[in-house]
């Protein structure tokens, strides 16, 4: 697929490229993202950043299987990250991160936002998934405020740094924004 610009009342989502690199270089340097994200080097590298923008990013575009935008403010700064990962057929998988300086405001869940909408539309995702390892407390934030349902705890089910961890799994479907699915839905019966 070709990359699209969504855009929302404060943000530009768009694909990353060679003028981003230092910006994403900069951003993961932040200690805390290098501890809760697990496909993150530590120590972070130039190098990293380089293979992200120029090789990662416009790979999953191009082969639909990962869609990541950066999260810009109108002025071009960068606010962070936000990746929708194809898992299975009507099923994605939303990653994000933010920009240390940048963070409390709102704009990942803005972003998430954004992308889950066109994900339902574009995409036809039935199911938007978001993990997150067990005490990550604000990337659940952003998913609670986004409308994703925690579902749960899986256990082992992450693997950071080549030690398995436990995850929280939560899920967010077409109609929790009140959009259309493109299979039907019967939800369980209690």
């Amino acid at each position: 697929m070709k990359p699209v610009t969504l855009s929302t009342d404060r943000l530009v989502l768009r694909i990353v490229g060679p003028d981003d690199t230092e910006a994403v270089y900069k951003a993961a340097q932040d200690p805390d993202m290098q501890r809760w994200i697990s496909t993150f080097p530590s120590p972070y590298l130039r190098e990293h950043a380089e293979s992200f923008v120029e090789q990662m990013v416009p790979d999953g575009w191009t082969n639909d299987s990962m869609y990541t935008f950066g999260v810009f403010l109108p002025e071009g700064e960068l606010a962070g990250m936000l990746s929708v990962m194809m898992r299975a057929l009507g099923t994605g998988e939303i990653g994000f991160w933010a920009v240390k300086e940048h963070r409390g405001r709102g704009y990942i869940t803005e972003a998430t936002l954004a992308a889950a909408r066109w994900a339902f539309l574009a995409l036809s995702v039935d199911r938007l998934e978001w993990r997150a390892e067990v005490g990550n407390g604000p990337s659940r934030a952003v998913a609670e405020r986004a409308g994703f349902t925690i579902e749960g705890t899986l256990r082992s089910a992450m693997s950071s740094k080549g030690v398995r961890r436990d995850c929280w799994l939560g899920s967010l479907l077409p109609s929790d924004l009140g959009l259309p699915s493109t299979a039907p839905y019967l939800p369980a019966r209690t």
